[in-house]
Formats: C-alpha cells, structure tokens, sequence
C-alpha cells in the first residue's frame, strides 16, 4: 500500500519509510504537515502516519484538512508528548489511533495488514433473489460477499475464511434468526452482527431478544442500504481501531 510518512524529524521520516519499503509498502515522505496535506491532494495514499508536534500547523490541524480532502483516508497520529486533551481531539478530528513515540512497528504493520485485507461479508437470508441482490450492492462497493439459504451451514462459512460481519434474516423459514445468532454468538462471541426483517410488528419480540443476545443493529426491509454501509464502515474502522493501541 501507499504510505504517507509526516514528521520534521528527518531521521524518523527516513527509518519509518525504510522499514514499510522492506515490508512491501510503497512510502512518501512529508516534512510538514503543510507539505503532507499537498501529498494528499497529488499522490493519494492509501494510509497516513503524522506526527502531532510539528513547525508550522499540527498534525491535528493537518488531519482535518487531510479530511476534507477524503474524509475517508485512515490517519494515525504519533507523539511523544502526546496529552488526554490533546488525544480527545485527535480522535475528534477523526484520528483512528494516537500513538507514542517510539513506534511499535510490528503494531503498526498488522494494522496494515488488516487495512489491506478484503473484507468478507455474509449474508443469510432464505430468499436467494434478497441475498443476490444485496451481494450485487456490496459487491460493487468492493466487498467479497458470500450468501447462504441453509441456517446449518452458517458456521461452516465462518469456520472457512474471517467474515467482517454477518447480516442474517430474522425469518428464515421454520427457523428463527435468533436461533441462529446464538449460535454465532456461542462460537464467535465478538462477531458482528447485523439483524434484518421485513416484519416490524410481527416480529417484534424476535427483534427484542436479538438486541438482548447481542446483534450488533437492527435493519428492516426493505432494506436502506446506505444505512447498512454506514454500519459496516463503522464496524471496519472499530476492527482496526482495535488493532491499534491508543495512549
């Protein structure tokens, strides 16, 4: 991946974009958060790593007009010197991470991984003409989807590969949905899950159970989906927030 290194310490620029050129990585060097957010406007990365206390503005300062620019870009902040006030307003101007100097690089390259990595998603619905339409929406948003009819094999899809969330029917057949979160849940605890239905009223205590059980949120059909990309971007950055360790 393209990796925008911003510090004014030459010599952590020059270590940092060694170690992610050894690993793969495609490095830019910034001297200043001025010059970082102009890398962002000519030669988009794919990550930020800046540093907060630099000549000039900060890299908070930075990261907001980075942000504007593409409010979806991943940015980490590092710092040595790095206050709780300081670090609220990282993480409000929309830093996924603060970190100390020096840089736990074995952290930061997982993170990288996980940032690279395809998203798998899967959805389980009994009607398969739902499920296709739904994969052909995330699909076209870069996801690898994967759809199942049968409740039996849920597992066996997660068994095989890592899925980043699971959206799964309430009503499937004689089966119900919450059945099948629970076992979900027994086996992969921290698995999210994103519970649809097209029977509000008639299903109302099903839904209730679920959000006891521990679905992650509740969808009804017919389904908003720009309310489900939300969802899954949101449960995407918490997955790598979560690799990384904050100060």
């Amino acid at each position: 991946m393209k990796i925008l290194v911003v510090d004014d310490d030459r010599r952590i620029v020059k270590t940092t974009c060694d170690i992610l050129k050894i690993k793969g990585h495609e490095p830019i060097a910034a001297f200043s958060g001025e010059e970082g957010i102009e890398k962002v406007k000519t030669d988009m990365p794919d990550c930020v790593l800046m540093d907060i206390r630099m000549p000039g503005i900060s890299g908070v300062e930075a990261l907001r007009q980075m942000k504007t620019i593409s409010p979806a870009l991943p940015v980490v902040l590092i710092s040595a010197y790095a206050t709780g006030e300081v670090v609220d307003e990282a993480k409000s101007a929309g830093a996924y991470a603060v970190l100390s100097k020096p840089l736990n690089f074995q952290m930061v390259l997982s993170f990288l991984s996980l940032l690279h990595k395809e998203e798998n998603i899967l959805i389980v619905d009994d009607d398969p003409s739902f499920g296709k339409t739904l994969k052909d929406i995330l699909t076209l948003r870069g996801y690898q989807v994967e759809t199942e009819t049968e409740t039996h094999k849920v597992l066996e899809h997660l068994d095989n590969n890592y899925k980043l969330v699971v959206v799964l029917d309430l009503k499937l057949g004689e089966v119900n949905g919450v059945d099948v979160l629970k076992q979900i849940q027994a086996k992969y605890p921290n698995k999210p899950v994103v519970v649809v239905t097209g029977y509000r009223q008639e299903m109302s205590h099903s839904i209730e159970k679920a959000s006891q059980v521990g679905a992650y949120s509740v969808l009804y059909k017919p389904l908003e989906t720009d309310a489900l990309f939300h969802l899954i971007d949101e449960i995407r950055v918490k997955k790598l927030q979560n690799s990384l360790i904050s100060t």
